[in-house]
């Protein structure tokens, strides 16, 4: 490949966009990033509107590629399990895995600074912020541009142009007027609202902070999520409107007052600022994004939430973007940077794991919401751990396959179902609530199972 094909343009410089420069330029790209925000080291980034980042297997092998895993884990935070909160201020620990298993909590805003600043450090690579994109010229691979300070537009040309700029992406405008380009995007009833939970005194955290907090409420929930500074990101989620408790009907203090003291009675001394937040921040929506194909010829590829952007449930949206890059950093390395190879395979065969992954992302708000609290899940997934546990090299929970491997989404959904059955199956068997460690009908039942998907 020639130097002038050692090039590439990437709008977007976002978590995936940023850490997709690094990889380039690691791989001898002139690499050009261009951003609609000021830079975010000078301008600050802000928040508000964010829900903390929880970093899994998938998103920590994109890091090691990139060479910059230590540094992301010097302001990670590990979170073993899920810390339930009952309306009575019970709390409840659910593991994650197995021991020692662990999501890390991350900053959006920290960890974006911190993948800027490594990509920044790459004589090959440069950052354009202030930066509009008012779309992409295909037919000439140029992208156009407005500086946002001056009003000043500019066309840039490039033979590798990579969309990153989100789920509101402005390059993938310009594909959807192609013929037979496929888009949909479907918002929840939910919205949702980020409260500060400040740290002590002396710094340290107000509750544990080695887990993933929720406040499971059946048709709504609230979770909260370690940072460094012993603070805390908590997040609401709630429907819009139409419900008994809804976000139309907390438009006074009182109100959200009443609201916190009836259904999280137990955050309310942790959360001062509560009133503060409800007025400051906005209420934002959660949307799901798909859309195919995701290139236009060798030229142009949409990756991470422009081309698939998912509800946060799974905490998967950044590890999915993170893994595009992976992905596509080993394709470069099998196809020898013939890009007319590496794009038409990531595209032919990451959109279905995209797509898996949002319907598992919907699938585990209903967990997070509601069957976080319901007996028989528990059970569940204390069956499940003892299958993992005695059967290690048969089976794998869900949720094991979607965070702590990398089992292609689509393969981890379709095995998510075929659990489903069994579990259906184990539960049935008579007084299993008090009789299933060491049940000699639940191996029988799982035995079964087994021999029924290899056969």
């Amino acid at each position: 490949m020639n130097t002038m094909e050692k090039q590439a343009l990437i709008v977007g410089a976002g978590l995936v966009g940023s850490l997709w420069a690094v990889l380039l330029a690691k791989r001898g790209y002139q690499v050009d990033v261009y951003e609609l925000r000021q830079d975010p080291r000078s301008a600050g980034f802000i928040g508000g509107r964010s829900i903390n980042l929880a970093m899994s297997t998938r998103g920590w092998r994109a890091l090691e590629k990139a060479g910059i895993d230590h540094k992301i884990r010097e302001v990670a935070i590990p979170m073993y399990g899920r810390m339930m909160h009952s309306v009575e201020g019970e709390l409840t620990f659910q593991p994650y895995g197995q021991e020692g298993q662990a999501i890390y909590s991350v900053s959006r805003g920290g960890l974006n600074i911190e993948l800027i600043n490594i990509a920044d450090s790459y004589d090959n690579l440069r950052f354009h912020f202030g930066q509009k994109c008012l779309g992409a010229d295909l037919a000439s691979n140029t992208i156009h541009f407005e500086n946002l300070e001056t009003g000043q537009r500019s066309s840039v040309e490039s033979p590798r142009i990579f969309g990153t700029d989100g789920a509101f992406s402005a390059v993938r405008r310009s594909l959807m007027k192609l013929p037979r380009f496929n888009y949909s995007q479907s918002y929840l009833e939910y919205g949702y609202k980020e409260l500060h939970i400040p740290p002590k005194a002396d710094g340290s955290h107000v509750i544990d902070k080695n887990a993933l907090h929720i406040w499971p409420r059946g048709n709504f929930m609230m979770i909260a999520l370690p940072n460094v500074d012993g603070s805390f990101t908590g997040t609401l989620f709630l429907p819009f409107e139409g419900q008994a408790e809804a976000f139309e009907h907390l438009e006074t203090d009182e109100a959200i007052n009443a609201f916190f003291k009836k259904h999280f009675p137990d955050s309310l001394p942790i959360l001062p600022e509560l009133l503060q937040d409800f007025r400051a921040n906005p209420t934002s929506g959660l949307a799901t994004i798909r859309c195919s194909p995701w290139r236009y010829e060798d030229k142009l590829l949409l990756i991470g939430d422009a081309a698939h952007a998912i509800v946060p449930f799974y905490g998967q949206g950044m590890n999915a973007g993170f893994e595009d890059c992976s992905i596509l950093d080993e394709l470069m390395e099998k196809h020898q940077d013939n890009w007319t190879e590496i794009i038409e395979v990531f595209n032919r065969e990451r959109i279905q794991d995209a797509n898996a992954v949002a319907d598992l992302a919907l699938r585990n708000f209903v967990e997070m919401r509601d069957l976080v609290a319901d007996p028989l899940f528990l059970l569940r997934k204390e069956i499940g751990a003892y299958l993992q546990e005695k059967y290690p090299e048969t089976f794998l929970p869900l949720y094991s396959q979607v965070t702590f491997s990398h089992i292609p989404y689509s393969k981890a959904l379709n095995e998510g179902a075929a659990q489903d059955e069994l579990f259906d199956r184990i539960l049935a068997i008579q007084d299993i609530e008090n009789n299933w460690k060491d049940n000699p009908e639940v191996d029988t039942v799982f035995r079964q199972w087994l021999k029924e998907r290899e056969g």
